[in-house]
């Protein structure tokens, strides 16, 4: 059972409450590259991302921000390190959040500069903490980014915004430990009631760092904790999108485009089981529709799993059998099973 947060209102976008759980991703370009950054952001909203945020490192990069809220259709928010100026700057230019992390903006009163800002434009602010960038004192209590140091991090910083009067707050603890993150956030979940932003940090290359972020994210969407996420990873954003979609799919949390079964394989399996997914697999990327496609390679599974989904295929040897709403269609070879798919779904729905 999913726990209910405040909601925090983004741009357009909610979080909390019962709101669906909000998909984000992070521009990988130069932000003064308004071109590129524009580019990039447009391909991660085609591919689902319902919030951006931008990292903040300069005054060109605050200058770009205007031209890129104008241009797009989705919450920007500024992603702000060490300099609370661009905070302020990146406010002004009229970002929907900001990010700040507690381990580099630790004075009280430029803190408290940065919430003043964001009362007056009506905007919220996200505390991230991060592991790899907790605050002196702390690390100096604890030796090491433990998960003890990650919430005494998150706790020192929400007072500053306590005595504010400032509740229009995100929190994000990030670890790269998977065990370690689970644990912070389920402490902070059931000491707070602000939206929680949740996500494994510097997660890694496509395969592994979606295997990490699935393993922590899953545990924590599973518990009801988590109320906007991110799939870090060392890759292309739209790639970030997908993997955490595909993690909210399986879970049952939010439905968004094609979800693909297919057999793993095994001795008993008569096609090229691999080559016909992957041709399927390739051509659903074009479809909207929240559509359950089974592609199963022999009578095992086969037809029970095609039947079960929305389309499907089961394979025999050379042959196989398309279905469509749990009855057969088709019989056709196996050089024609995916158009001969494709066709079927096509008759069957709206693209």
């Amino acid at each position: 059972m999913r726990q209910r947060k405040r909601v925090v209102r983004i741009g357009d976008v909610s979080i909390g409450g019962q709101h669906p759980i909000a998909v984000q991703s992070m521009t990988k370009t130069k932000t003064a590259d308004v071109r590129s950054t524009l580019m990039q952001i447009r391909r991660v909203q085609r591919a689902g991302c319902e919030l951006i945020r931008c990292a903040v490192v300069n005054k060109d990069d605050v200058r770009a921000l205007p031209k890129i809220r104008e241009a797009i259709a989705i919450p920007l928010i500024a992603d702000v390190h060490f300099d609370y100026r661009l905070a302020l700057g990146a406010i002004g230019a009229g970002v929907d959040k900001i990010r700040i992390n507690p381990g580099n903006i630790a004075e009280r009163w430029k803190v408290e500069e940065i919430i003043k800002s964001a009362r007056d434009n009506d905007i919220p602010i996200r505390i991230g903490i991060n592991s790899g960038s907790l605050p002196d004192e702390v690390l100096a209590k604890h030796g090491r980014p433990t998960v003890g140091a990650i919430v005494q991090t998150a706790k020192q910083a929400l007072s500053v915004f306590a005595d504010n009067d400032f509740t229009r707050v995100v929190i994000s603890a990030k670890g790269v430990d998977v065990r370690d993150t689970i644990q912070v956030y389920q402490i902070l979940n059931g000491q707070f009631d602000f939206p929680l932003h949740v996500g494994i940090t510097e997660a890694g290359l496509v395969f592994k760092g979606a295997v990490r972020s699935a393993v922590g994210l899953g545990i924590l969407l599973y518990h009801g904790i988590g109320d906007t996420i991110r799939v870090s990873l060392t890759a292309d954003p739209v790639r970030e999108v997908v993997a955490a979609y595909t993690v909210l799919n399986a879970l049952g949390l939010r439905e968004h485009g094609p979800i693909l079964i297919s057999c793993p394989m095994c001795g008993r399996c008569d096609v090229d089981m691999e080559r016909i997914a992957s041709k399927v697999d390739k051509r659903l990327k074009k479809y909207k529709p929240a559509l359950k496609v089974a592609v199963m390679g022999c009578i095992v599974n086969g037809p029970g799993e095609a039947r079960d989904a929305d389309f499907g295929i089961a394979c025999g040897k050379g042959v196989g059998a398309v279905f469509a709403k749990g009855k057969e269609i088709r019989r056709v070879k196996e050089n024609n099973l995916v158009d001969t798919l494709f066709e079927v779904i096509d008759e069957n729905i709206d693209i």
